[in-house]
């Protein structure tokens, strides 16, 4: 990519911005210190709805640079997750740029992975913002991290040993991955927001330090606070010396990369054994992290005699095969793990064990709606497409048929008796976020078919024949 020059950046923003400030011009000047992208480059924020990714929203924004928000509901806080989905989406719509998003089943994957809900938090959103950034032209994604974030990042790495690339922090730049406010800290992202009168959303985790990066933030970083109050200044200076050492390897890295890794089709990877040397060595452990494998698989890997083929290694991203004077790697499937969409053209849809079939009707004088559990019929004019069809989770909620009230999915199949590994089972219909039906069981009286109803929407649950 050609530099980006100071000159050129400035003036972009002095074309299109009707005011600027301190924060901006830092922005500004940070992205054009670090080579972060050109002015006329499309990037995908990752907006939670927190204090951080919505100010950086904001300085987009005002800097006029062609962006567009990506955001994650996890499903791990229940009606707080859908608040904050909601918040995004509105935010999005007020800043009128595009909006993705996307509801994961974080805890199942991080079970059936044996890994931290946090992992597998990460591991999810930064596939799916590659996934979004290739699918929709975006040349790279930019996250909210800050002076303090970086500096707990030390910390949390020292913790575990994570030799000389833990000492860097939060990298500004790697790969498609750019973090164009780590020049900020706390006390400036605040001033700005109340300078801008920014509304955010609190995530009420945030304040649990069961979580490592929640106890180093409430219980270890005041402590070198109290010794020194710029502490996180200091450490982010300090980081930024060790990145210089860092931008070395990297080089190295990429060269490796290039020179031994292979992919087809199918993207599965090829990672050509050479001749055992130090070097070869810290690059294969480099990039078996990457791909979330852990400390002691990664020794075992690389220390396996590559003459003995057929060893199996998992991690929740890719399962290898040492083969013959190579690694074999093919991707996992994590779409059980993403909501199946239903579009409004769709007829069927493949349900694993069954398939839910779809049929539009007029509805006339003498139309009826089927007692079964195992059909739907809903207004089409309340539906709005695409529909989301995914388990249960933790906090959903509906307006059983016949009632104008809430009630807790969990609480409705408790009464129905339904068992504990059903429940685990039970699909849920959405449209726009809120439940329509719980499939084979009770629609939402929200999106009943009424007097008023022109056409109807049909869903029929059918075992595959």
């Amino acid at each position: 990519m050609p530099h980006v020059h100071r000159e050129s950046l400035i003036s972009h923003l002095q074309l299109n911005a009707q005011f600027t400030n301190f924060m901006l011009e830092d922005f500004i000047h940070f992205i054009q210190k670090e080579n972060l992208f050109q002015p006329e480059d499309k990037i995908l924020i990752a907006v939670s709805g927190g204090i951080d990714s919505v100010v950086l929203a904001k300085l987009f924004s005002l800097a006029k640079f062609n962006f567009g928000i990506a955001h994650v509901n996890f499903s791990l806080r229940g009606e707080e997750s859908l608040a904050d989905e909601v918040f995004v989406k509105k935010f999005a719509k007020t800043l009128k740029v595009d909006y993705h998003s996307i509801v994961f089943d974080t805890k199942a994957f991080a079970e059936k992975e044996k890994i931290s809900t946090q992992m597998a938090a990460r591991l999810l959103r930064y596939n799916w913002f590659e996934e979004i950034r290739q699918q929709a032209g975006y040349q790279y994604i930019a996250t909210a991290h800050h002076q303090m974030d970086s500096a707990e990042t030390v910390l949390i790495n020292l913790t575990r040993g994570s030799g000389l690339a833990g000492f860097h922090g939060i990298p500004v730049k790697n790969g498609h991955i750019i973090r164009p406010m780590l020049f900020a800290n706390q006390e400036q992202i605040f001033d700005f927001v109340v300078e801008k009168h920014l509304a955010w959303r609190e995530d009420s985790s945030n304040e649990s330090t069961k979580y490592q990066r929640n106890f180093i933030r409430h219980e270890i970083m005041p402590k070198f606070q109290e010794l020194n109050s710029t502490f996180d200044e200091t450490l982010a200076q300090t980081s930024e010396r060790i990145r210089d050492i860092e931008a070395w390897i990297q080089e190295e890295y990429a060269m490796w990369q290039e020179s031994n890794i292979k992919s087809d089709t199918a993207n599965n990877l090829f990672v050509q054994l050479n001749v055992k040397s130090a070097r070869e060595k810290v690059m294969q452990q480099r990039w078996l992290q990457s791909l979330a494998f852990n400390g002691d698989q990664i020794a075992q890997i690389t220390n396996h005699p590559a003459d003995k083929v057929g060893k199996i290694f998992e991690s929740p991203l890719y399962t290898l095969n040492i083969d013959r004077n190579q690694w074999v790697l093919s991707p996992k499937d994590q779409s059980e793990y993403k909501p199946i969409l239903v579009q409004e053209e769709d007829e069927i849809i493949d349900l694993g064990s069954q398939e839910l079939h779809i049929y539009v009707e007029e509805k006339t004088a003498d139309f009826k709606v089927p007692t079964e559990a195992n059909i739907a019929c809903l207004d089409a004019d309340s539906l709005t497409f695409p529909l989301e069809i995914r388990k249960t989770q933790e906090g959903d909620w509906f307006c059983p048929l016949g009632m104008n009230s809430k009630k807790l999915i969990s609480d409705f199949l408790t009464d129905k008796k339904v068992a504990l590994n059903i429940k685990k089972t039970t699909l849920l219909m959405l449209s726009k976020g809120s439940v329509a039906w719980i499939v084979g069981h009770r629609i939402d009286n929200r999106f009943k078919v009424s007097d008023k109803t022109e056409t109807v929407m049909i869903f029929e649950l059918k075992s595959k024949s």
